[in-house]
């Protein structure tokens, strides 16, 4: 990193809330955000936004008249744009860039137009501007009156921090001096996740998911786990937990973006520090490497300045599956050795959120700085603890191992 990058606000809207000090509480609490929902008449897992959020985007649709035929995804990411663009004490007009992002774009539309397709053989008028993937950027660029560049892009699950890595580019090219940045994730609908289901990775309320082979050698020696029997009905999403034999991936939908400007800043919640990022060699649609190369590389690149002893805390990707889980272990354990921080990820609370998650994590990581505390996994004991949070390292990776790390500070 040739300057530090501040993080001047971060604004999200998921099941946790909205407001940063609702947030902050429900993470102190163990009890999860994932319920069973009714899904075209079928009973699955996830993690819905709560219903004044809800509010707040049916308020938004009746606004603006251009709004109301616009997919949830652009509708979160402009209201948690705002948001950001607020407390970073930015103005209407301002020369930002924007990359905001998604893993499956504007799902609930597409599948909507494509039913009516189907049904009666034509389309609405609005069917195609309405589902491309650039609309997120456009509509907040237009929303915000930005005069900077607009960028969406979707690198599946890594989406969010790819979205960081870039504008961080353009802010050390001196092209630009701020950056909103983030991703946004409406997958809520039957067919995303009948696309889950198929890859056999999601949890089942009735606990029949299905498992892939994994290789559970050089996993968590230390941890202590309660019994699996009783955290599939109390954690349906059971994110490193190594006693699991199933997978258990569950959807949450989410928008959560921030501010990023060049250097320090006295509204800094935080400073990136470091970047890293690379890819596997892919062996399978959907598959990372059995020791995730691709962390291992991309961790190593975000460290370089860094001491190891220095990380104290990571927040990792962890998806729920067995592969996903246990791979990015071994990575973590390739780079650390015997120096292991102390490992957590939010997936168990709030399932994952695609496009938005890797934001999610970075939210997570600034809130655990700020209060100088350190949020778990609560069926996982933490066998690392270390005193203080002063380098806190944030891990996101997609389909075909495109993975992301980026190294997050106080300082």
């Amino acid at each position: 990193m040739k300057t530090k990058i501040a993080i001047t606000s971060l604004a999200s809207l998921s099941p946790l809330g909205k407001e940063a000090e609702l947030i902050w509480k429900q993470y102190l609490s163990t009890e999860t955000l994932i319920g069973v929902q009714s899904f075209n008449g079928k009973q699955q897992f996830a993690a819905t936004l709560p219903q004044e959020l809800r509010h707040a985007i049916d308020a938004l649709r009746k606004e603006d008249i251009k709004y109301k035929a616009l997919d949830e995804t652009v509708l979160m990411a402009i209201l948690a744009s705002r948001q950001a663009v607020a407390q970073a004490g930015w103005t209407t007009g301002d020369a930002f860039g924007i990359n905001i992002g998604s893993s499956r774009g504007a799902t609930q539309l597409f599948e909507k137009y494509h039913k009516e397709f189907v049904e009666t053989g034509k389309t609405a008028t609005l069917t195609s501007p309405t589902t491309t993937l650039g609309n997120i950027a456009s509509w907040i660029a237009h929303d915000l009156k930005s005069s900077g560049p607009e960028i969406s892009h979707s690198i599946t699950c890594s989406t969010a921090l790819h979205a960081v890595l870039n504008a961080v580019a353009w802010l050390q090219s001196g092209m630009a001096t701020k950056f909103l940045v983030g991703g946004s994730e409406a997958p809520l609908t039957p067919f995303t996740l009948a696309q889950m289901q198929a890859l056999k990775i999601y949890a089942q309320p009735d606990g029949q998911a299905e498992s892939t082979v994994a290789d559970k050698s050089n996993t968590i020696a230390n941890c202590q786990s309660e019994p699996v029997e009783d955290l599939s009905l109390k954690y349906p999403c059971r994110a490193f937990d190594f006693t699991k034999t199933k997978n258990t991936m569950v959807l949450g939908e989410a928008a959560a973006v921030a501010c990023l400007e060049v250097g320090d800043n006295p509204k800094a919640l935080g400073y990136i520090t470091g970047m890293g990022y690379a890819t596997d060699d892919l062996q399978h649609n959907i598959s990372i490497s059995e020791e995730a190369l691709c962390f291992q590389k991309s961790m190593a690149m975000a460290l370089e300045n860094t001491p190891l002893e220095e990380v104290d805390a990571i927040v990792m990707h962890a998806p729920g599956t067995l592969k996903g889980d246990t791979s990015e272990y071994k990575a973590i354990q390739k780079i650390f050795g015997d120096s292991l921080p102390m490992l957590t990820t939010n997936k168990w609370k709030i399932g994952h959120t695609f496009g938005a998650s890797g934001m999610l994590n970075l939210e997570l990581a600034l809130l655990m700085l700020q209060y100088q505390t350190f949020i778990g996994i609560p069926y996982v004991a933490e066998p690392n603890p270390r005193p203080q949070l002063r380098n806190i390292l944030i891990n996101a990776v997609g389909f075909g191992g495109n993975a992301v790390s980026v190294l997050v500070a106080k300082r």
